[in-house]
């Protein structure tokens, strides 16, 4: 180093350094001086910029104090990548895993949704398959068509299911019952199936449900819920409901809220509303049904009827529904709510000359006074604005009619402040009807009684009716001694053809029907009757001792007696006689027949009883020997017989046969039993000229003489034969 050389004041000398660098042109320059005074340094700078003036050969830039790999080039320092490539690695396999997981995830949503609105657009398609009849349809094709009224269990909530006076069918689907209408099958475009989907989702209490739509059959089938109620022309075509006027005031306002519903939504009308769409719930709720369903064709082809609640001007135009207004709805809406204030159906065709078509030709028609239906309502209550407001919607000209919003609020405005809704007005009335419901049960109880009554004489007639109704075969049962009854109407063949064939009927019908009420007095069992003729048995099927006798005489007699005071109302003058035979002994009953069962009787006993009345006479009660030995032996002195003598009966010969004269009073009775006694024994075979008109024993009246034998054979040969 040269240079100035200076002394301080402690005569030390004042280094002063400069530090010599090179410049851009290899010229040595001074970049720094360093002084030193009093052992304090001063630096100063000959340059004012660093970078270029001093490391112009490295770039412009500082060198390192310590080089990167250190003095001993050991301490190299590693790249990023190497320092953290376990990281790194990591870090890229988990970002890639994310970026794969998140396509995966953006591809199951977007499939997700994808299949999503696939079911929503296929959820409206309801397989074929998947209807079902109902069990009682199945079993019964040739029943009537009533559903499944008489209404609802579990299985079978078809009991209290009213008719359809539509074509509808009730079928089961998923568990449920549906109601569905069949179609025609139609090539569907995109923006029907579109509709359907739309249609599905369509939700409104006044609205009744589409499920769907079965189009994988030979036909289409429209599946909605079901309204076990009926529509509201099946109601109305009834006629066995009373309706207030707040009770038609809600149905009228269910179907006006329904309406705006539909007016406001993409359908943006309904196109097809009638009393028959109108459906009703189990809670008395109206549902429009068929709407939506423009673009399907009926299976059947729909009656002109139909038209009776078509706007003139879609008459006119012979308009489809996608070509009508909203107005058209609303003139359907005033011929609806004119069959409920009438309760009569639209036009009430009974009260009019004019049938279906010639009423659609006028309305079509038109003019100054258009045709309407007349709105005479029974109801006295029945609010006129309600009555003004039917009017205006059924207007001729469309734009005088109001919108559905309009009569939305009009029946807001007109419905009674003292109700509030219709399910507590229907349980004020069933509370009211509650209050003569005894009265009304303790009648119909009566009636049960006495019809309980009659079945059970009915069924007391045949007393195997137990054994047939459980299965049970019915041996034959013999029975040692009972007694038969035969009669028949004399001359009735003469009689019948005085008379018209429903004249033969009553006559026959009032003499048979206190013949039964004789025959229940007296504890007989009719055994049947075939035309004229009766047979009747006593001591069978229950055994009665020996008063089988008894009881047949006695309705025998006042068979007779009944006879005698019968008239004829158109033949006045002429009289009913009876000619009755009876017979007593053993015989066999049983059961004959399986589809037709008969209780019959068997045995030589019912022959001889017919045989006794077809050989007896006119108002006569003819009877065998053994009915009369039976009844003088077991009833003595009780009824007065005569001996008929000895007659010639086919297939049986030579028989002595009687005649019942009739029954004895008691004061005869009782002088008989104590003039009876004495006299065969105080009386004895002495006195033959001396006759004795004696009663005998059994009531009989022979004349006896001295010799009884001898007299009995005289008597015999005396006594004329009969030849049958």
């Amino acid at each position: 180093m040269t240079g100035e050389v200076k002394i301080s004041t402690n005569l030390t000398r004042m280094s002063i350094f400069q530090l010599y660098g090179l410049n851009a042109e290899y010229d040595q320059v001074a970049y720094i001086n360093f002084t030193f005074i009093n052992e304090k340094m001063n630096v100063s700078l000959f340059y004012k910029d660093e970078f270029p003036t001093v490391w112009h050969f490295y770039s412009n830039h500082r060198p390192l104090d310590t080089p990167i790999c250190g003095f001993l080039g050991k301490s190299c320092p590693v790249s990023f990548f190497q320092q953290y490539q376990l990281l790194i690695i990591v870090a890229i396999i988990v970002i890639i895993l994310m970026l794969i997981t998140l396509i995966i995830g953006c591809c199951y949503i977007a499939s997700s949704r994808r299949a999503e609105q696939l079911r929503i657009n296929q959820e409206w398609q309801i397989p074929f398959l998947s209807l079902l009849e109902p069990e009682n349809r199945k079993n019964g094709h040739h029943t009537s068509k009533r559903s499944l009224q008489s209404a609802q269990t579990g299985e079978s909530k078809t009991t209290a299911i009213s008719d359809f006076c539509e074509n509808y069918t009730i079928m089961i689907y998923e568990k449920d019952l549906v109601l569905t209408a069949k179609f025609q099958y139609t090539n569907l475009t995109k923006s029907d199936m579109e509709k359907f989907v739309k249609l599905r989702k369509l939700e409104h209490e006044n609205l009744n449900k589409f499920i769907g739509l079965s189009i994988d059959g030979s036909q289409f089938i429209s599946v909605t819920k079901l309204c076990s109620r009926g529509s509201l022309q099946d109601i109305l075509s009834r006629g066995n409901f009373s309706m207030d006027y707040f009770f038609m005031f809600c149905i009228i306002k269910d179907i006006a809220e329904g309406l705006h519903y539909l007016h406001k939504s993409f359908l943006r009308l309904h196109g097809n509303l009638r009393s028959a769409t109108c459906l009703v719930n189990d809670s008395w709720q109206v549902k429009l049904a068929e709407f939506g369903t423009d673009n399907l064709v009926e299976n059947d082809t729909p009656p002109k009827k139909r038209l009776l609640w078509v706007a003139p001007e879609v008459l006119r135009g012979s308009l489809t529904v996608s070509q009508m207004d909203p107005s058209a709805d609303v003139y359907s809406f005033a011929i609806v709510a004119s069959e409920i204030l009438t309760k009569k159906e639209a036009w009430d065709f009974l009260d009019r000359k004019e049938d279906s078509e010639e009423i659609v030709y006028m309305v079509k028609k038109g003019g100054v006074f258009p045709i309407r239906p007349e709105l005479v309502t029974d109801i006295p209550d029945v609010n006129p604005d309600l009555i003004r407001l039917v009017k205006d919607c059924w207007a001729e000209d469309p734009e005088d009619r109001p919108n559905s919003e309009s009569i939305c609020g009009t029946l807001k405005s007109l419905k009674p402040k003292s109700k509030s809704n219709l399910m507590d007005h229907v349980f004020n009335m069933l509370e009211e009807y509650t209050q003569t419901l005894e009265v009304e049960v303790e009648e119909r109880t009566k009636e049960l009684t006495l019809e309980k009554k009659k079945a059970d004489i009915l069924l007391s007639r045949i007393q195997v009716a137990e054994r047939l109704k459980a299965g049970q075969t019915v041996e034959p049962e013999g029975f040692d001694s009972v007694t038969v009854f035969f009669s028949d109407v004399v001359k009735f063949t003469q009689l019948s053809q005085k008379c018209s064939p429903f004249q033969v009927v009553n006559l026959l019908n009032d003499l048979y029907s206190n013949f039964d009420t004789i025959i229940e007095e007296h504890g007989v069992y009719k055994v049947e009757s075939i035309g004229d003729g009766y047979l009747c048995v006593s001591g069978l099927p229950t055994r009665n001792g020996y008063a089988h006798i008894k009881q047949i005489v006695d309705m025998s007699l006042q068979f007779m007696e009944y006879c005698r005071n019968f008239k004829i109302p158109h033949l006045p003058r002429e009289q009913v006689e009876l000619r009755i035979g009876v017979n007593s002994g053993p015989c066999v009953a049983g059961v004959v027949g399986l589809s037709m069962p008969r209780y019959c009787l068997f045995g030589d006993t019912v022959n001889t009883a017919s045989r006794m009345e077809s050989n007896g006479k006119a108002s006569q009660i003819h009877m065998s020997e053994a009915a009369h030995s039976l009844l003088t032996s077991h009833y003595p002195h009780q009824y007065e017989t005569s001996s008929r003598g000895e007659v010639i009966i086919k297939g049986k010969g030579v028989m002595e046969t009687f005649w019942v004269q009739g029954k004895l009073e008691e004061d005869v009775v009782e002088r008989i039993s104590i003039r009876e006694t004495p006299e065969f024994k105080l009386e004895p075979i002495l006195k033959k000229e001396i006759e004795i008109r004696s009663i005998s024993s059994h009531g009989s009246r022979p004349s006896s003489v001295i010799d009884p034998l001898q007299d009995h054979r005289k008597f015999k040969k005396d006594q004329p034969i009969y030849f049958v």
